[in-house]
């Protein structure tokens, strides 16, 4: 068992939700930037086994992405909005000035970096500006983090079931796990919540965002680990003891930030 991985889990959970919770906005967007370009740098390190990433125009995109969050929410949003087809015009024009030295693979390479990392990490920002934000973005961490937590524990242990080959060390036995625990870990985080925080969200509710975010947490990490695959690379980094590095780290919860803004719109 690998004490480092649950170490680094168990220790930097609390830290990092209890930042969320009561850091001001000025300190949790610049956490947010801070880690988006560290990620944007782990990714390049990867991607440049097989292709030329734009470094300039993705590390650029952190500020006009996530960089807007100082702004007010109003502003934050029409940059957001203006900034896509303006970083696409900054791609295809490195492609132009350098006489298609830098290729469409190249080009596509950054995109998806770019769309990622500071685009999906920006979505934290809009969950934090709902009501309760700052809870909300505490059950997002919660869920993410028990669902790797429980998965691994599970599936290392007593996984029989090989899930997919994108991550061999993976079993059925673990998914499942990592499904039930963070239902189970997000109702007692409600019940806090609902005890001493003021808020009155309904069990079931929780019960079946918890169990679909879940999902999509470890679609996300399976999503991060096809990339790794194609690169033929163990981590992105070694920056979290256990982990690898903050992309290892935070894989599902890149891909679950917009997708529970999207439920807690409803």
């Amino acid at each position: 068992m690998d004490l480092k991985r649950i170490l680094t889990t168990v220790l930097g959970l609390p830290l990092v939700v209890i930042v969320f919770l009561l850091g001001n906005k000025f300190i949790i967007d610049l956490l947010i930037l801070v880690v988006s370009i560290i990620c944007m740098s782990e990714y390049f390190g990867a991607v440049k086994k097989v292709s030329k990433p734009i470094e300039w125009v993705g590390y650029l995109s952190n500020f006009f992405i996530v960089g807007a969050m100082f702004l007010s929410k109003d502003v934050f949003m029409q940059t957001i909005v203006f900034s896509i087809p303006f970083i696409v015009l900054l791609l295809f024009l490195q492609v132009i000035i350098t006489d298609m030295k830098t290729t469409f693979k190249d080009v596509a390479y950054t995109l998806v970096g770019i769309l990622y990392i500071p685009f999906f990490l920006m979505f934290l920002e809009l969950i934090r500006c709902m009501e309760h934000g700052k809870i909300l973005i505490g059950a997002v961490f919660v869920i993410s983090w028990s669902t790797d937590i429980f998965a691994y524990l599970i599936g290392r242990n007593f996984g029989k079931h090989k899930f997919s080959k994108i991550s061999p060390k993976k079993s059925i036995e673990g998914s499942i796990a990592g499904i039930i625990g963070a239902v189970i870990i997000t109702l007692l985080y409600t019940w806090i919540a609902n005890h001493f925080w003021g808020t009155e969200y309904t069990y079931i509710y929780v019960t079946i965002v918890s169990f679909i975010l879940s999902i999509v947490s470890q679609i996300g990490d399976f999503a991060a680990s096809t990339i790794k695959r194609f690169v033929d690379m163990k981590d992105y980094g070694n920056l979290l003891p256990g982990h690898g590095g903050m992309l290892d780290r935070i894989d599902s919860l890149l891909f679950l930030a917009p997708f529970a803004y999207m439920i807690f719109l409803l």
